[in-house]
This record gives structure tokens, sequence and C-alpha cells, in this order.
């Protein structure tokens, strides 16, 4: 879907600066505001976590951007994954991932007073569209007054556009999705 009608504020979960860079750059160019909310618990090991946080910030506060720090639980993250440990990618484990980030964005986001949450995880080429949304939809519906906006944020441009801000902002750019099931 495109820009909903009359959207001025999101809260755009981020799993890392160079996925968000260009989301970020197309929001403000149409007129929304995004609000960054940094919560990725899933990302192993902790160094790993700080340098994509800071980059993720960095981004944030050279654009005058709020951005948020979902904080870091990595243990409690496992416990919600306990099981899918040998999923391949694009399985259970990765749903069950989104649908636990996610949630978190549509619960900080209602806090916030923000009815519209997005994700940056949607721009991923190694991520299945299709799982994203039903983990959006999820929270959408654990969180009533919230609304998912699930856009397809490859399309227009937007990855070049992408591959072009990393290069010019510098930017860390990980190999690996985040948790240690992945970077096997």
């Amino acid at each position: 879907m495109d820009k909903p009608e009359g959207l001025t504020e999101v809260l755009l979960h981020a799993c890392c600066a160079p996925c968000s860079s260009a989301i970020v750059e197309w929001l403000m160019a149409n007129g929304v505001r995004p609000t960054i909310f940094y919560y990725n618990p899933n990302i192993w090991p902790r160094e790993e976590y700080e340098i994509r946080k800071n980059e993720s910030k960095r981004h944030a506060e050279g654009l005058g951007i709020k951005w948020i720090d979902g904080d870091y639980d990595h243990e409690g993250w496992l416990e919600s994954v306990c099981g899918l440990e040998d999923q391949p990618e694009r399985g259970l484990r990765c749903q069950q991932c989104f649908t636990l980030r996610l949630t978190a964005a549509a619960r900080k986001a209602k806090e916030l007073g923000i009815e519209v949450f997005a994700t940056t995880l949607a721009s991923s080429r190694w991520k299945s569209l299709e799982q994203i949304e039903q983990a959006g939809r999820k929270a959408e519906a654990t969180v009533p007054g919230t609304t998912f906006w699930a856009r397809n944020w490859r399309k227009g441009g937007l990855q070049e556009r992408r591959n072009q801000l990393l290069r010019e902002y510098g930017f860390y750019n990980q190999l690996y999705c985040g948790c240690e099931f992945s970077a096997k």
C-alpha cells in the first residue's frame, strides 16, 4: 500500500541504518515524520548489536529524527524462539522473531500516541514480505488502536537508493540477519 491518506507520522521499527536510510528519506520527502524505534533483541553477539544500534542512532541524529532504543533482551528473544533454532531462514523462527519485534513496535507506537507503525524489515531481499506482513497484522491485532503499514520498501528505486546512501554515509553493512542461527 502507498502512503495512507492523511498520514503525517509513523513509528518506524528499524533493523539497521542501511535498511532505514532510503525509507526515512522517502518518508520525509512525502511529508511523513518518522520516529525510529530500534528494537532488535535477535542480534548476536552483543558487539554486533551495539555497532548496528550506534549506526542507526547516528543516522537519526544526523537527520534530527527522534530515535528510541528498545533495549537489548537477547535472553528473552532466545526464549521466544526456543525449539525453532534449526529452522531455515524464512522459517518459523523468523516468523516468531518478526512477530515479537513488531508487537513491541506496536506497543511503543501506542504508548507514544502514534497510530501507524511500519518496519524496515520489508526492505531486505532476504526476508519474506508475506511473513513480515503476517507479523505486522498480528501485532496490530494484539495492540488495538494501531495500524500496521505493510509496504514493500524494495520498490520504487528504494533498494538502489539504499545502496547509494550506504556508501554516502559510510554505514557499517552487516553480512547476516543478526541472530546466531542466521550467521551459520
